[in-house]
């Protein structure tokens, strides 16, 4: 066993030094957010808040998350990314498979092309038109298909299955399995840790999506969470943001409106994490061990 030196002790050190200070930058202003959504209004108003709460409520918080806008844009959220995550996966995970075959004919002018589209595009206008020619102005639907496939995520996937055994596929060719049985009830299934780090990375971009929100739609009651909190930033000094009465604004700060809006459209996306994060652990590790 290779006793440290003292070298690699002092390294160690700075290294956690650095990783801690990285990690306290990070949630810092996270925490002044959470203070701020909890703290006493005067606290708020006057400025006094900081890293910890002054005081304690929930009254903003109740009054945010009890508003029937943030409900309907909650849900709107939720399924948008619940329908997206599932379609993007699949067909990520469909088109990531014939990829992986180098054998096949033109293999290599096809992945030019799909490298191609993940480097260029044809700009905002050209897109807002091509949904707007589709149909899709004012449709959830605008928020998903733009984003159905990402070519990055494809060449993870890729990758992944060109690391699994060859000897599996030809096994069940031998017994008589067809392409779609050998995608689906061998390959699919043995590529759990990558589907859910791609699962993970589609669910937080279409939770997070307010831009193609912001072009596509117009009626309020199709507004998504991102972008009723945008809203709420914009324009939280005035009694329209939430629907309220001006009775109630009177019990609440715009400060603590933004940032009891902030807590409470960002921590459902972090509650799925846990579930993940074992398999994401295995999945950022994809591609950098070849055999």
């Amino acid at each position: 066993m290779r006793k440290h030196t003292l070298g690699d002790i002092s390294l160690d050190i700075f290294s956690y030094v650095v990783l801690i200070l990285l990690a306290i930058s990070t949630l810092l202003p996270f925490a002044n957010v959470f203070s701020k959504s909890v703290s006493e209004e005067w606290a708020v108003v006057a400025g006094k808040v900081g890293i910890f709460p002054v005081g304690f409520q929930l009254r903003t918080m109740e009054y945010v998350i009890t508003s029937s806008q943030f409900i309907q844009s909650f849900l709107i959220s939720a399924g948008v990314m619940v329908v997206g995550t599932v379609i993007s996966i699949l067909l990520t995970a469909i088109t990531a498979y014939p990829l992986s075959k180098r054998h096949l004919p033109g293999i290599g002018m096809v992945m030019v092309l799909f490298i191609f589209t993940m480097m260029f595009n044809g700009g905002i206008i050209p897109n807002y038109l091509l949904m707007k020619n589709l149909g899709l102005i004012n449709s959830l639907w605008a928020l998903i298909l733009p984003a159905m496939i990402s070519v990055f995520n494809m060449l993870v996937i890729k990758s992944y299955y060109e690391n699994l055994p060859e000897a599996l596929e030809d096994s069940a060719k031998m017994d008589g399995a067809s392409t779609y049985t050998i995608l689906f009830r061998i390959i699919l299934p043995l590529s759990g840790p990558v589907l859910a780090t791609i699962g993970l990375f589609y669910a937080v971009y279409y939770w997070n999506d307010f831009f193609n929100a912001m072009l596509y739609i117009n009626t309020p009651s199709l507004k998504p969470l991102q972008l009723y909190l945008r809203d709420i930033v914009m324009d939280a000094d005035s009694s329209s943001a939430l629907n309220k009465s001006v009775d109630d604004m009177m019990n609440v700060s715009p400060e603590g409106i933004r940032s009891a809006t902030v807590i409470a459209s960002t921590v459902p996306i972090l509650l799925v994490y846990p579930f993940l994060q074992k398999y994401f652990i295995k999945g950022v590790l994809i591609g950098s061990v070849k055999g």
